[in-house]
């Protein structure tokens, strides 16, 4: 074979594309095939799925319970993986199928035509004073806000005002349990663990329905 033989780099990838092409739809079915298996063996702890939104890609996540984590971009949806598989269970994989009620309430939800999630949720991620906080939070009504110091009367604590700032920054199910409601006593947002501008597009939204 010649130098002249040898083909480059571009010439080998472009070779490929089509074989690329034809295995991936036989991969696809070969994933879901063995989700589908774990899930009915049971040997499926956590299944997760991303889903695109208008404040950008969320990670979505579920046991046989119900929904255990919806994740920011910016959190890294790897890391948030490691760490369901570290502390809950590290038989977790990607199943879209277990998430398809949750993705379209959320997809109802950013069109502006569900007001409020039906999902059975999984809040083994939260405990004592924030687990108080997080049953509180849907109760603040669509379109509506509260101060932090609201949040605490209600939650049981009325001086706990940072610690109510707290559960809403680790709430493992923001947007669907609605922390992004709790604002501060002056009106102005305070923090959201998706940043400032999810906070924003998510009361604008709330407020044009």
């Amino acid at each position: 074979m010649t130098l002249e033989s040898v083909p480059d780099q571009t010439s080998v990838a472009a070779l490929l594309e089509p074989l690329d092409h034809e295995l991936a739809p036989a991969l696809d079915r070969l994933h879901a095939r063995l989700a589908r298996q774990a899930q009915e063996l049971h040997r499926l702890d956590i299944a997760y799925r991303v889903v695109e939104s208008p404040i950008g890609r969320l990670l979505l996540a579920a046991t046989e319970q119900g929904i255990l984590r919806v994740a920011f971009d910016l959190e890294n949806h790897d890391a948030v993986l490691q760490l369901l598989a570290d502390n809950v269970s590290p038989r977790i994989l990607e199943a879209p199928a277990r998430l398809d009620e949750a993705a379209r309430e959320l997809d109802e939800y950013f069109r502006g035509t569900r007001r409020a999630f039906d999902l059975p949720l999984d809040f083994r991620l939260s405990r004592g004073f924030r687990l108080s906080v997080l049953h509180h939070l849907p109760d603040i009504a669509y379109g509506s806000t509260e101060s932090y110091a609201q949040v605490a009367l209600a939650a049981g604590s009325p001086k706990a005002v940072r610690a109510v700032g707290t559960a809403c920054a680790t709430n493992p199910l923001p947007v669907v349990v609605p922390c992004h409601r709790v604002v501060k006593s002056d009106g102005s947002f305070g923090g959201y663990l998706g940043g400032v501008d999810a906070k924003r597009t998510l009361l604008a939204l709330e407020a044009a329905a």
